[in-house]
């Protein structure tokens, strides 16, 4: 199973969020394109309801705790209850462009 998927399912069966996205932007940066050591989270969930922002992460990264310690470089996340995420028009911010030299291949 790829990095993706293993982040999708642990994120589901712990948030059950109400929106998912994880995208993999290795492609973006300076890394050989079969890293799959970039991506961003958007989890839209109740689980976050009445949590700041730090321990919304807090939370995500210690259910990504193996793949964070496995090879993943970065990991954007937005972690936003339904009614932000509704109260956003239903989008995330796009990434910024890597700034971080050379793609690699």
């Amino acid at each position: 199973m790829n990095r993706k998927a293993i982040i999708e399912d642990k994120l589901r069966a712990a948030l059950a969020p109400l929106h998912l996205e994880i995208v993999d932007e290795t492609h973006m940066h300076s890394v050989p394109e079969d890293a799959q050591s970039h991506f961003k989270v958007i989890a839209v969930s109740e689980v976050f309801q009445d949590k700041p922002l730090v321990q919304r992460h807090r939370l995500v990264n210690k259910i990504l705790e193996a793949e964070l310690a496995d090879g993943i470089h970065a990991l954007a996340l937005h972690t936003l209850t339904p009614q932000e995420w509704f109260d956003k028009g239903a989008t995330a911010p796009q990434s910024p462009p890597c700034l971080g030299g050379a793609k690699k291949s």
